[in-house]
């Protein structure tokens, strides 16, 4: 039996006198390890996806992080830094592959990035700038820090009691510690999702939603780094992982059938 296939969108990068798409190695080498799944990257093609494709090979979907933001169009701002940079590509491609995933109940992962795509897509909003509004943390990196300085753990946050994190984690888990490496966030959370981590300035760190048949967990920081020394890391991508075979067990009977009334329409 072949491994669950997770579609991993990509960014869009001008590298040199060439546009590409890109993925950082370490989200398809964490979808790889700790959730034992086969990545499978996804050009981001917008509207000359082919929907129906995706949908049919897809055993899950994991949305990464970026150096690029949602256009803030998509929630009726404008921009608010001309100077950060932004994707329209990638917005294109993954913001109706979200509500497809909803719809068709594929296990949903989100990371940073993707965390707020998910909530950009079902309607929510988001701070341009989580440092400028008052009360809030800066939940930006340190870019003169070394790689390993900027994904060091940064600050802790609560899990929410009774929800789908705190049961991946365990019911004791009343904290875990994080890194942080964002500066935009949740300002207005999308109807249909419910709050599983804030941090302690009331940031909205981790999300679940409400009428997902499968798992769809949204994290705001970068689990994916170094993940096999993180336990939590691991637990959160390992549960993925099982959602992505559970899903592939139950759709592979319907292929089965569906390829067996083809078969049998041409004979």
């Amino acid at each position: 039996m072949h491994s669950p296939i997770v579609i991993v969108p990509a960014c869009t990068k001008q590298l040199g006198h060439h546009p590409y798409h890109t993925v950082q190695m370490k989200y398809v080498d964490a979808v790889l390890t700790a959730a034992q799944c086969m990545p499978l990257i996804l050009p981001a093609f917008g509207e000359r996806t082919d929907w129906d494709a995706i949908v049919s090979c897809a055993d899950g979907i994991m949305l990464t992080g970026s150096p690029s933001n949602v256009h803030p169009s998509h929630f009726e701002q404008e921009v608010h830094n001309p100077e950060l940079p932004l994707d329209p590509a990638r917005d294109a491609t993954t913001l109706p592959l979200i509500r497809l995933a909803i719809e068709y109940g594929i296990p949903l992962f989100a990371i940073c990035r993707g965390f707020q795509e998910i909530n950009v897509a079902l309607g929510g909003s988001l701070h341009q700038a989580v440092q400028e509004v008052p009360g809030k943390m800066d939940h930006r990196e340190a870019k003169e820090l070394s790689l390993e300085q900027q994904y060091a753990p940064a600050h802790e946050v609560a899990i929410t009691a009774g929800k789908k994190l705190a049961a991946i984690l365990g019911p004791q888990r009343r904290t875990i510690q994080v890194n942080s490496l964002h500066g935009q966030g949740i300002n207005r959370l999308a109807d249909g999702l419910s709050v599983e981590a804030v941090a302690p300035d009331g940031i909205i760190e981790a999300y679940s939603v409400d009428q997902a048949r499968h798992f769809a967990l949204a994290v705001q920081w970068h689990p994916e780094w170094r993940v096999r020394e993180n336990p939590d890391s691991m637990e959160i991508f390992e549960a993925f992982g099982r959602a992505c075979r559970d899903y592939r067990e139950e759709r592979e009977p319907r292929q089965t059938q569906n390829h067996s009334v083809i078969r049998g329409a041409g004979n």
